[in-house]
């Protein structure tokens, strides 16, 4: 039965990143976020920021970001090409958009998995896998998954989202330099049990549902199979293994194959 969040008594529990040049809020091997000020109140000279009044006494920035930049959703059509391209893993889906994908597929009952320990050690430049097993453990504890509800896998990796080369962790050792382990990621057979358990939509704190060594299996199964991924969430330690409600709002964006939004849930403020 629909049962929305009781307002009165809820508490709003924000799950989204704050985007700033200065954070790793784009994907290190993708365009660098920019935020630049178009339209200042006055002309203020200065030979690394000038500022100029162009269009009226106003302030106005534009920004440069990654459809994948910050607290975002996958779309199919991310990991998937169209029908009739001939190319691997075409199907259908890859023309599902992230304009096309519904609202209430982002929005539901929010089911918790700790994931944040137990994990095996990974090498640099490598995830360690949440597997299958690691999910039906879940479930035997606290019971099974069931379809509409919104899976967020908590991983504590947004605790290195953090300015400066101190945020290097957060993707980019691993990616790039592979100087350093990556992200807990589930892996396709663990997509596979959410999927049959009729579980569509699903969220990680970490930067990626992918791993950082082969993150492409994962997205390809999940995303073929009708999911949607909300990624880099944090703040998921506020929210208890059930009863919260999600929401994610992301921009429509025609032809996306992703956009950044916000991301919240609801909570009973009695809890």
């Amino acid at each position: 039965m629909f049962q929305p969040p009781d307002l009165g008594r809820s508490r709003i529990v924000d799950l989204t990143l704050l985007v700033a040049e200065e954070l790793p809020c784009w994907w290190s091997t993708h365009m660098p976020y920019q935020h630049k000020t178009f339209n200042y109140f006055a002309d203020i000279e200065d030979q690394a920021r000038p500022l100029l009044n162009r269009t009226g006494p106003y302030q106005t920035r534009w920004m440069l970001m990654d459809e994948h930049t910050g607290t975002h959703l996958d779309a199919p059509a991310h990991f998937l090409p169209g029908p009739g391209t001939g190319l691997p893993h075409a199907s259908a889906m890859g023309e599902v958009t992230v304009d096309q994908v519904p609202l209430a597929q982002i929005a539901g009952p929010a089911v918790l998995v700790d994931a944040s320990s137990g994990l095996p050690d990974a090498a640099p430049g490598e995830s360690p896998a949440i597997t299958a097993d690691r999910l039906i453990a879940h479930e035997r504890a606290h019971g099974q998954f069931q379809a509409g509800e919104i899976v967020l896998l908590q991983t504590q990796w947004d605790q290195y989202y953090a300015p400066g080369p101190a945020g290097s962790r957060y993707v980019h050792d691993a990616l790039v330099t592979r100087t350093g382990p990556g992200w807990p990621a589930p892996d396709a057979t663990a997509m596979e049990v959410l999927l049959e358990r009729g579980v569509r939509c699903v969220g990680t704190d970490g930067p990626s549902m992918g791993s950082s060594h082969d993150g492409a299996p994962v997205h390809q199964v999940g995303l073929a199979g009708g999911a949607v991924f909300v990624e880099a969430l944090c703040n998921l330690g506020e929210l208890p293994r059930t009863g919260a409600w999600f929401c994610f709002a992301p921009l429509k964006v025609a032809r996306g194959t992703g956009a950044p939004g916000r991301a919240f849930a609801f909570v009973d403020g009695a809890s």
